[in-house]
């Protein structure tokens, strides 16, 4: 089955898509991807989403307006998925949509909103679409997220010592695959979230983020507050635990710089990015890990890979490159490995990661143009991944 992956990050700039081909034999699956691409949001969508996006008020008619850009937006990529990574022909997209608001008392996530109606893509693209994959996962107790670990685990099941994945997006997420244990799965906290927000906060506008983590490595990182940060009490949660711009956001930091004034820009990217490197070495050392499989928009920050490799000494570091799998199209794979299980009837959790009650076939579907017709349920769930170009 050829299938397309859709994604959209905490960052929100725009939709990574990815495809591939998968095939299920007995416990193993194989998947052999056909490429990558990045399509940005309009200017304006991204001014809308932003503000929206908590800890902002919004209304049902900006809502409204949202689902239906970033719908379209998403349709857009699709349809170019679709003629240039797969020939025109595929069997189903997988659309991830945008996190808007993720819902969490007391530790409990309650509900969580992905914008980005899948009717625009099936109506553009002609395919089904599997979309709304996190809330299955809610109504069962679960955190809804991250979802990528069952896709981390099959990739790095059968690897020496104790691997473990690590995505850096807006927020940081691991998953630690130790063997005769059952899978580990949670955000360790921001990576990209608090970076981004200073940077446009400091640039006024002008600079999305700290390109290449130049401003992180000409400043030096102020303890105080770093330790005004790592009192946040999310990181003395116990897991599974998830997060978002809910809690990591522009006034969150300005609260901490009111409590630990730092003049200079460049020493609040430096501690910044410290503050991730800490929180995933933490992580780490947390659950004996040996090998660090990097992924996601931080992983080209080489000023944030050095410190957690200064954190990490003993750890070794790689790409899911290595893996065959590339940094950028990961999560957007993940999403479409995830819909294929959901067409065969096959969970997409691992309660083991997201604390749910029990696994769970994720996402709604919405029919293309041709009438619906899924596969055949499939009884056997895979047990590994190999990636075959």
């Amino acid at each position: 089955m050829r299938v397309i992956g859709l994604m959209s990050g905490t960052s929100y700039d725009g939709i990574e898509a990815a495809a591939a081909e998968f095939q299920l034999s007995g416990d193993t699956l194989r998947m052999r991807p056909l490429g990558r691409l990045s399509h940005p949001y309009p200017e304006e969508l991204r001014t809308r989403i932003a503000a929206a996006l908590p800890p902002a008020s919004t209304t049902t008619e900006a809502i409204t307006v949202l689902d239906t850009g970033i719908g379209q937006a998403f349709a857009e990529a699709g349809v170019r998925a679709l003629a240039e990574l797969c020939g025109g022909d595929a069997d189903l997209v997988v659309s991830h949509g945008q996190t808007m608001h993720h819902w969490v008392d007391g530790g409990v996530v309650r509900g969580t909103l992905q914008l980005g109606q899948p009717a625009w893509i099936a109506e553009a693209t002609g395919l089904p679409v599997v979309a709304d994959l996190r809330t299955r996962d809610v109504a069962a107790g679960g955190q809804g997220a991250p979802l990528v670990a069952l896709f981390d685990t099959l990739l790095l099941r059968g690897l020496p010592g104790v691997p473990a994945a690590l995505n850096l997006g807006g927020i940081a997420n691991i998953t630690v695959v130790a063997p005769d244990a059952d899978p580990l799965a949670y955000d360790t906290g921001p990576a990209n979230a608090l970076l981004d927000a200073a940077a446009r906060h400091f640039s006024g506008g002008v600079e999305e983020y700290d390109r290449d983590g130049r401003g992180a490595a000409a400043g030096e990182v102020n303890p105080a507050l770093l330790r005004r940060l790592l009192d946040e009490p999310y990181y003395r949660q116990p897991g599974p635990k998830s997060t978002g711009k809910e809690l990591f956001h522009l006034p969150y930091l300005l609260a901490a710089l009111a409590d630990a004034p730092t003049p200079d820009q460049r020493d609040v990217l430096a501690t910044l990015t410290r503050l991730t490197a800490v929180t995933v070495a933490a992580a780490c050392r947390d659950h004996g890990v040996t090998q660090l499989v990097v992924s996601g928009g931080g992983a080209h920050n080489p000023t944030l890979l050095r410190m957690i490799g200064e954190e990490l000494p003993d750890v070794r570091l790689s790409s899911s490159d290595d893996l065959g799998v590339v940094s950028d199209a990961k999560e957007a794979l993940a999403f479409a490995l995830l819909g294929y299980l959901s067409v065969h009837g096959l969970p997409g959790t691992l309660p083991s990661g997201t604390g749910a009650r029990h696994a769970s076939v994720l996402g709604s579907i919405t029919p293309g143009r041709q009438p619906l017709r899924l596969p055949a349920p499939v009884d056997t769930a895979p047990d590994r991944l190999i990636v075959a170009y």
